[in-house]
């Protein structure tokens, strides 16, 4: 009896722990990583790089976000990088190509984009493709897309056009603040405060988890399914399209595939994100604190002086480990 009673201050302390890694797991690590790095780099806390990672985050986490509404209706959207590429694309050769100014491309850019959505959402709502594999076939699509309409080649001020003529646009200086501190963080930050908004605190954002938790009986109450589905997948493609924004502004030019890149930290930041808090579900916040724990790794990595070809080993082991402690089972 007494052997019985002294066991369960024991088991629920463990089930405590349990619980606060299940919930707060990923902010330990976190913290952790911080606290690693700044003790193995005396240059790592410094403000200026701390606004570096911050600047190297954001377009991760837009791109991320946007892959984080297609979660919450029960989809995946594969397409975002190469969305991503394309709005480099256009976005720079509206200004070099086409003598436009910055809103006017700016709006432009993420209108097309807004069409890769509406050809993810035809073919899963209309032909019922499912989503992964559908959004893989438009990867290729629109990453062809974008290498065909740049000829395969980056786009500069005062390149040489395909006909022999100069390119006579130029970028104004104005789209060039977008992709610099503050104002890349800022808009990294308004993305992710509004999506989280709008998924936790408005009906339409309820209707996309129940969706995402059961279509059938979502439907069944009412909800018009089709429409947040087609929704959903235009927002990604929208927020794909202004990370290609924010890239082309911080690069200054339109480079082949540059967003592809971004697709593998994308997802893996909105997967990393469901552990938040114990949700369980996308959300935007979530999304955050996945990118910051991708961004202080790969930033502390290249302070150690890691091989390159040695840090995916080490960011993998370091997510897997982090998810294991987030999603960890409770007995």
């Amino acid at each position: 009896m007494n052997k019985a009673v002294a066991l369960k201050p024991t088991l629920s302390a463990r089930q405590q722990i349990i619980e606060f890694l299940y919930k707060w797991g990923m902010l330990v690590t976190v913290v952790a990583l911080i606290a690693i790095f700044g003790i193995a780099s005396d240059n790592f806390l410094d403000p200026n790089n701390i606004i570096n990672i911050l600047r190297s985050i954001a377009i991760v986490t837009v791109i991320a976000v946007g892959v984080s509404i297609s979660l919450t209706i029960g989809g995946f959207d594969l397409s975002v990088g190469s969305t991503a590429s394309l709005a480099n694309a256009l976005v720079i050769s509206l200004f070099v190509w086409h003598g436009f100014g910055t809103t006017g491309a700016i709006v432009v850019t993420l209108l097309l984009c807004t069409l890769v959505g509406l050809f993810n959402a035809f073919l899963i709502v209309v032909l019922k493709i499912p989503d992964m594999l559908a959004t893989l076939a438009s990867l290729f699509v629109i990453q062809g897309v974008a290498m065909t309409y740049s000829y395969g080649g980056s786009i500069t001020e005062n390149m040489v056009l395909p006909s022999g003529d100069m390119a006579e646009g130029a970028i104004p200086a104005a789209f060039g603040l977008l992709g610099q501190v503050p104002t890349i963080v800022i808009i990294m930050l308004a993305v992710t405060l509004v999506a989280q908004l709008g998924l936790s605190l408005t009906t339409h954002g309820r209707r996309m988890y129940a969706i995402g938790g059961n279509p059938e009986a979502a439907r069944l109450s009412g909800i018009r399914t089709t429409r947040y589905k087609v929704a959903a997948y235009v927002i990604a493609s929208l927020l794909a399209g202004l990370g290609g924004i924010l890239l082309a502004s911080r690069i200054g030019s339109s480079q082949v595939n540059a967003g592809g890149g971004y697709l593998m930290d994308a997802v893996a930041a909105a997967w990393i994100g469901f552990s938040l808090a114990g949700s369980g579900k996308p959300n935007a916040l979530g999304t955050l604190v996945g990118a910051v724990i991708l961004g202080v790794l790969s930033n502390g990595l290249v302070m150690l002086s890691v091989p390159y070809y040695a840090m995916d080993i080490i960011k993998g082991l370091v997510l897997a480990a982090a998810l294991a402690i987030t999603y960890i089972q409770r007995r």
